[in-house]
């Protein structure tokens, strides 16, 4: 028996691989700080599952359309127009997808032919890389470099051009830079985007997680951006929903019909009473979300603080979502046999560099989604076994 050739450059998942090992060790016994995984701490508000618990209990348990749930899209829609001056038809110019990893990988699949490249900036969320290589793609990573903030310089993009370029990948907060691109850094893009007749696939689900002065704008939002761009977004991140796997895709609808037919053939629909407490998350009480960032900014602060007093380490501060790369290469150490003395002599669980493509040389990536208490634990066990390196 043989596997599909596309199958041989696709590697796992590096945050994944430190979380199966970090839960085969919690099996044995060990009792582990997870800062390697990207998803918050907290529970899904109340109002939103209980909406879940009533659309089961009335029996909402079968297809809902390709697009998604009617009053799903209306939301989503509403929400886009208020929170992002976009204007997209909840008919046919959204697409409720599996979470926002099946988002980007249908418009990959929709957007992209065999052997066009793909501009992804790294250190980045690698799924884009992966994702364009199974749509028979080419991934180009192109330098988000310390020296500049991790922010996106159009003269490296130049530099990364060919005759095969089609798509351009933004994320903005990015992961795992927490990095933000403001407008100036936005409109840079967009005019090299425009030069070069490129599509933006631009990944927003951190986009309420953001800090101090720091704001967000979507990328279709910037002139002459809209037809060009497909922007995905989820509830994950915001409402604390990872396991319910809701993401969406907006984006005009020539590039929507393609990409929903993907959809079709892979997943036909997301759940649907999971689908109804989405509906609840975007149109319910918000407080929740606000308590979220507070708690975060909290972490933040905190975390970096502690970070920056110890020795060999070195990083730039985030101003979105919930990740530090910091840098430690002056420690003597690679990022990978420091990830696993981290995990043996402090119990501690932190990601590689090497996990987030290229350019992450002698970086690791914290998550500060756990508990100000378990941070405070994980920052003091970790300045420790430096002093013991």
């Amino acid at each position: 028996m043989r596997v599909s050739h596309r199958m041989e450059t696709i590697p796992f998942s590096g945050i994944r691989k430190v979380f199966e090992e970090v839960v085969r060790r919690e099996k044995k016994g060990d009792s582990i700080i997870h800062l390697e995984i990207g998803r918050p701490d907290f529970d899904t508000p109340p109002n939103i599952k209980e909406k879940a618990k009533w659309a089961l209990d009335k029996g909402f348990v079968h297809y809902t359309s390709n697009y998604g749930l009617p009053e799903l899209r209306d939301a989503i829609s509403q929400k886009l127009k208020s929170d992002n001056g976009l204007d997209y038809h909840p008919d046919n110019e959204i697409i409720v997808t599996i979470g926002a990893n099946e988002a980007v990988f249908i418009a990959m699949m929709a957007l992209l032919n065999p052997g066009d490249e793909v501009l992804v900036p790294s250190p980045c969320w690698t799924h884009y890389y992966q994702c364009a290589r199974l749509s028979g793609a080419v991934p180009i990573p192109v330098p988000l470099k310390k020296e500049n903030n991790y922010l996106p310089v159009v003269e490296d993009f130049e530099q990364h051009l060919s005759s095969k370029t089609r798509m351009m990948v933004v994320n903005s907060p990015n992961n795992p830079t927490g990095t933000v691109y403001g407008k100036d850094c936005l409109e840079q893009l967009a005019e090299f985007v425009n030069q070069h007749d490129l599509l933006v696939l631009s990944d927003e689900i951190y986009e309420k997680l953001i800090y101090g002065t720091a704001r967000h704008i979507s990328f279709a939002a910037i002139a002459d951006m809209y037809e060009r761009t497909v922007t995905i977004n989820g509830l994950s991140k915001i409402y604390s929903m990872t396991g319910w796997r809701l993401g969406y895709t907006a984006a005009p609808r020539q590039l929507s019909d393609a990409m929903v037919r993907v959809h079709q053939y892979t997943s036909v629909c997301a759940t649907t009473f999971a689908q109804y407490g989405g509906v609840e998350a975007l149109n319910g009480p918000q407080d929740s979300v606000e308590g979220m960032v507070q708690e975060f900014n909290r972490r933040r602060i905190m975390v970096c603080e502690r970070l920056k007093s110890m020795p060999g380490i070195h990083l730039v501060e985030p101003r979105g979502a919930f990740y530090v790369l910091p840098y430690i290469g002056e420690l003597g150490i690679s990022p990978e046999a420091f990830a696993t003395y981290l995990l043996d002599k402090a119990k501690i669980a932190v990601v590689p560099g090497e996990a987030f493509g290229d350019f992450t040389e002698g970086t690791i990536r914290i998550s500060y989604a756990n508990s100000y208490e378990n941070l405070v634990k994980a920052m003091d066990r970790m300045e420790t076994a430096i002093a013991s390196l």
